[in-house]
């Protein structure tokens, strides 16, 4: 029986090189294309961005928030490279003009039906390792979030598109998603 060919390792050079528009992550040395978001994916991202935002402006927050694309280097190595829908950032020494190296303080997915897999199972271990605080999953076809507290508990909170959401990482910060229109 013939080897198979060994799979060919990629790195955040073939990430940089892709062409404008195209977006994928790294993971591991494999590279994971990103389909284009839609319309209800981009109205969620927007108001939380906003939601989240405005509340770290009104309370002079130190924390920053980036909706993607933004690049997110898990570990120091380079080998995860992810795009969070939002990213939160309480650490300024993690930001340079790349991105954030290190892990956010709060990450939130949005999922999209190419992305399921990718944001329940594989990016949910490795916020977990990297150490993210906090981790949203945001899926509106089932018109579901759950809430990891990463550092309180390991089964997350699930919670419907119609809830108010505690924020875990501020004492102050609730998301009315009642509020969302779609």
């Amino acid at each position: 029986m013939p080897a198979s060919a060994p799979k060919r390792l990629y790195t955040i050079d073939d990430i940089y090189a892709l062409p404008d528009g195209e977006r994928a992550e790294l993971i591991d040395g494999q590279i994971y294309m990103m389909a284009p978001p839609n319309r209800k994916h981009q109205d969620i991202l927007s108001f939380l961005h906003l939601s989240i935002g405005n509340h770290i402006a009104k309370n002079n927050g130190e924390c920053r928030i980036y909706p993607a694309p933004f690049a997110v280097f898990l570990f120091a190595n380079d080998s995860k490279y992810l795009e969070p829908d939002i990213s939160v950032i309480c650490d300024k020494s993690k930001l340079d003009d790349r991105g954030c190296n290190g892990a956010p303080d709060w990450i939130i997915e949005i999922v999209s039906p190419s992305s399921r897999a990718m944001d329940y199972y594989t990016k949910l271990s490795l916020y977990r390792e990297a150490g993210v605080r906090e981790y949203w999953i945001v899926d509106p076809i089932k018109q579901s979030i759950l809430v990891y507290d990463m550092e309180q508990a390991a089964a997350p909170t699930i919670y419907s598109l119609a809830d108010t959401i505690k924020a875990n990482i501020y004492e102050n910060l609730e998301i009315d998603f009642s509020k969302l229109q779609l």
